[in-house]
């Protein structure tokens, strides 16, 4: 098989990601106590980041109470990192399905499965660990997520598992950096950020070379399919259930919730960064636009 120029640069970076993934990697069954307790008092996010922060019902809670919700949100972010890390492991399985498994590219896909299904081990123990539910999407974007092996492909696809991927990341940094915060989830937290820094540089050069392949049309799906696929991400990272936790209504907060504008601060900071390359690379505008917007990623522009 004669390799082109597009291929040798794919393979001269999965060779280094390799390289990178043999080097330093983290078993989260060895490198975590699981039996060490937990702080009592230590909050298991930062109070700003809560989906209720700044609004009424966040200031009918007492401070016990929002270090419960705290602990329900962060199990509810939890389970739904396990829910994009399977439907990344479905896409990455599809790329081994129809490639040459001898290509560095390939071998690449099968050591990031292997690091995704570590993530989703050590995200399903920390929401053990931390005494709540593993909520996950909510029904029908559960359902619907079985869809995507079918509908996805393409630039889209990835830039769409980047989009969750660095807005996990971006709130796992800030939140790893805080000594206040439970050890437990900065633990956590550190080794998800360090070995996701191999899976964005893959999945960044995908959508890259991805672009350049697309015609007109194909643009205007690709760039519909990822901005409804973020859309589904950032309405799924709070379960409404998580509420009823510290006595609230679900139906209620959630509202409260998705017309917080601190709520919609959040979800654009940690987006800011991931918006910048896939604008850059064409991945934003219409047909998508609305949904980029009900995502609450897109700032003013």
């Amino acid at each position: 098989m004669t390799r082109t120029l597009d291929d040798h640069g794919r393979e001269k970076t999965a060779e280094r990601l390799l390289k990178s993934s043999a080097n330093k990697f983290y078993d989260p069954e060895v490198d975590i106590d699981w039996n060490a307790p937990l702080d009592e008092g230590k909050p298991f996010q930062l109070e700003h980041r809560s989906s209720l922060y700044g609004t009424h019902l966040w200031d009918r809670l007492s401070e016990e109470q929002r270090l419960e919700l705290g602990r329900h949100e962060l199990a509810s972010i939890a389970s739904n990192g396990i829910f994009f890390e399977v439907l990344l492991m479905q896409l990455l399985l599809k790329e081994v399905y129809n490639s040459d498994p001898t290509t560095r590219h390939v071998q690449y896909a099968l050591a990031e499965i292997a690091d995704e299904c570590r993530h989703s081990t050590m995200f399903a123990r920390s929401v053990e660990r931390v005494g709540a539910p593993a909520y996950g999407p909510v029904k029908i974007v559960h359902r619907l997520g079985k869809l995507l092996q079918f509908i996805g492909y393409g630039p889209a696809l990835y830039g769409s598992i980047l989009v969750a991927e660095e807005i996990l990341d971006r709130i796992q940094r800030e939140s790893m950096a805080d000594e206040n915060i439970q050890p437990l989830v900065r633990m956590v937290n550190r080794i998800h950020v360090l070995e996701e820094a191999r899976h964005v540089t893959f999945a960044r050069e995908e959508v890259t070379r991805g672009m350049a392949k697309l015609s007109k049309a194909e643009l205007l799906y690709q760039r519909w399919l990822i901005a409804v696929v973020s859309f589904a991400i950032t309405r799924s990272l709070i379960n409404p259930r998580v509420y009823a936790a510290v006595g609230l209504s679900p139906r209620e907060a959630w509202e409260t919730a998705m017309n917080n504008p601190h709520w919609h601060e959040t979800l654009r900071w940690s987006g800011e960064r991931i918006m910048a390359f896939l604008d850059e690379a064409g991945l934003v505008g219409q047909p998508g636009t609305y949904w980029w917007r009900k995502s609450f990623l897109l700032g003013a522009r």
